[in-house]
């Protein structure tokens, strides 16, 4: 502890191994006491929060199971095979699913209120008794499609690590956007074939290609509208996956580079070619079914 002890302070601290961090606090009645702080805990990936159950009927109202080997991730999973956008877990054994918009109708509690381990993984949180911790379903998905300026995509399986003979696409289409911000929040990749890759939405050619070896940048830029996250991993190794952040960036054309800048317009102007043809095909459909249908 030092020469100096605790300090002159009443800072949370933990210097006997109590089960929590604890401080001083000056009681009125009973003069200088201690008390175990109440420190928040941060919140996971897709975690919307802790929320109070009074059980009738539940914050989610889809269907509801126990398991003694649950986990934020099994959970998820069995919410979003259902077609569930919300899945909750209620002490440590719990899972419960729906779409309920008004999950929250009996009130937010502490995060703390929400620390029941899971029972199949114990370093997750998995609510609490009349506690429910609510996730979004799209966290941990094998895939999917992203046109908002901004999102994060996680791994598959994620929080877990991450399965094995994993093949996924996520298509990230930004309208207006003349590049795109990647940020890796988390990578963690087993080995050189477990992998990840960024590819040109349009022409499929691989633009970067990431794995246990050769770790990314922490930033990057891509310009492009339209990339494609791609991941694969063996049938060997397992790992805790990664957290990537993008965000759509829209540039006046004059301060791109001219090869950006054309080849923006020349994408928009494919894009209006292909458009104008298709308009043609269907009058020429029309033009030819119509006496068929009214003759």
């Amino acid at each position: 502890m030092g020469r100096e002890g605790l300090g002159e302070h009443n800072y949370c601290r933990n210097p006997d191994g109590d089960v929590s961090p604890w401080c001083y606090i000056a009681e009125h009645e009973d003069g200088i006491y201690w008390k175990y702080c109440e420190i928040p805990s941060c919140r996971m990936p897709g975690n919307l929060g802790c929320y109070k159950d009074h059980g009738e009927p539940p914050p989610l109202t889809g269907t509801s199971e126990t398991s003694n080997k649950l986990t934020i991730q099994t959970c998820i999973s069995s919410c979003r095979s259902q077609q569930f956008k919300f899945a909750g877990m209620e002490s440590g054994y719990a899972c419960f699913c729906g779409n309920n918009p008004d999950y929250w109708r009996y009130g937010e509690a502490a995060s703390t209120e929400c620390n029941s381990v899971c029972f199949g993984d114990h370093t997750q949180p998995c609510g609490g008794d009349g506690r429910v911790i609510l996730f979004d379903t799209l966290i941990g998905a094998c895939g999917g499609n992203y046109t908002s300026a901004t999102a994060v995509i996680y791994s598959p399986d994620f929080p877990d690590t991450y399965g094995t003979g994993k093949v996924c696409y996520w298509t990230i289409q930004v309208p207006g956007a003349s590049q795109i911000h990647f940020t890796f929040v988390l990578f963690e990749i087993k080995d050189a074939t477990d992998m990840v890759e960024l590819l040109d939405g349009y022409t499929y050619h691989v633009l970067a290609r990431f794995n246990g070896k050769n770790k990314p940048p922490h930033t990057f830029n891509i310009s492009l509208d339209f990339v494609i996250l791609y991941f694969f991993s063996d049938d060997i190794n397992q790992a805790q996956g990664f957290a990537i952040r993008y965000r759509g960036k829209r540039l006046p054309l004059l301060f791109l580079p001219f090869s950006e800048a054309f080849n923006s317009h020349r994408r928009f102007l494919n894009w209006q070619l292909k458009t104008k043809y298709f308009i043609s095909y269907l009058r020429g459909v029309s033009s030819l079914l119509l006496p068929l249908l009214t003759g």
